[in-house]
């Protein structure tokens, strides 16, 4: 640190701080000043000062709001971090989960919701009747932004890619801002209505190639990892519907002569087998591992703690043991 930059620190009032991460947070001054209880001209003036301390802009105009400098980003996950620990240790959390009234959002896909989301309201009633949940989408195969953004609290899909990510970089001795859970695995299949041409008979490579193919896509394009398995032995597959909902695609196959690859598992929560064959597929394609990833920051926070243990004693796995 510069003997300038220490003088600014030790002059520094903390409070900017908070508005600070306030208006990454909102990005909005208006927004960030309702959530503080403060006015918008506090929030300006406090801005004014931060600015004139640090030498950056921090944020600029943008149509409606706000958006940050590339040096207010590199500082907020620092301040924001910074803030949580100081605020633990003033302030610790005492999560009661029977007296809480705490909201959460989690992100996952609708095959991941029909089969958590019974289990996990069932115990939340009886544990937490006060807490609130919301599901959204899950549109990524990355939500490590939407973690750190904090626009969602905990994200519950299959993520192998960041996975292996987070493990190279532990191997490198790289800081790890992200931890995850394993809650329960499955398997793919190949999905079609019952009365297929192929529900019956060998299901072979080139057959399965030949057919017309309904592609479950969180991000919308047309290639997905079975098609990267088809590409390496040299073969494709003809895609002519795109969706991004796994029950939709599976009443769609069920009413049409289109194929289509889901999880196992979500066949038989969704109640749809009745409606479709399930053949295994004539290819080797790696497991299906559904994992809970969450922002490292929330570790020692009771209520998160809560949070992820509820998730965990909904998954199959869990409920299969505690009713043996």
């Amino acid at each position: 640190m510069t003997p300038q930059a220490a003088a600014n620190f030790r002059t520094l009032d903390l409070n900017l701080l908070r508005v600070f991460d306030a208006v990454m947070a909102e990005r909005s001054l208006t927004r960030a000043a309702r959530s503080l209880s403060l006015t918008q001209p506090a929030v300006s003036n406090a801005l004014s000062r931060l600015r004139a301390a640090l030498g950056d802009e921090l944020v600029r105009r943008s149509g409606q709001g706000v958006s940050p400098t590339p040096r207010a980003m590199s500082l907020w996950p620092s301040v924001r971090d910074a803030l949580r620990q100081l605020q633990h240790a003033l302030a610790p959390d005492g999560f009661v989960a029977h007296e809480a009234d705490n909201a959460f959002v989690l992100a996952m896909a609708d095959a991941t919701v029909v089969e958590l989301v019974p289990r996990l309201m069932t115990i939340a009633a009886a544990e937490a009747p006060g807490v609130s949940l919301r599901v959204v989408p899950l549109t990524t195969r990355d939500p490590r932004q939407l973690l750190d953004e904090e626009k969602v609290d905990l994200a519950i899909g299959h993520f192998p890619a960041v996975k292996a990510d987070l493990g190279a970089q532990a191997q490198v001795g790289k800081g790890v801002s992200f931890a995850h859970r394993r809650l329960y695995d499955s398997e793919y299949v190949c999905v079609m209505r019952t009365g297929h041409p192929l529900a019956s008979g060998p299901l072979t490579l080139k057959r399965f190639c030949a057919a017309r193919h309904l592609l479950v896509s969180f991000s919308g394009e047309p290639f997905g990892f079975i098609d990267e398995a088809l590409v390496a032995r040299g073969r494709k597959r003809q895609i002519v519907l795109t969706l991004n909902q796994f029950f939709t695609a599976a009443r769609v196959v069920a009413d049409s002569d289109l194929l289509t690859v889901l999880p196992r598992h979500f066949l038989d929560s969704a109640g749809v087998l009745d409606a479709v064959v399930a053949r295994p597929l004539p290819l080797d394609v790696p497991p299906i591992h559904i994992d809970a990833v969450w922002h490292v920051r929330q570790d020692a926070d009771s209520a998160h703690r809560w949070l992820r243990d509820l998730v965990q004693r909904s998954a199959p796995q869990f409920a299969a043991q505690g009713s043996a």
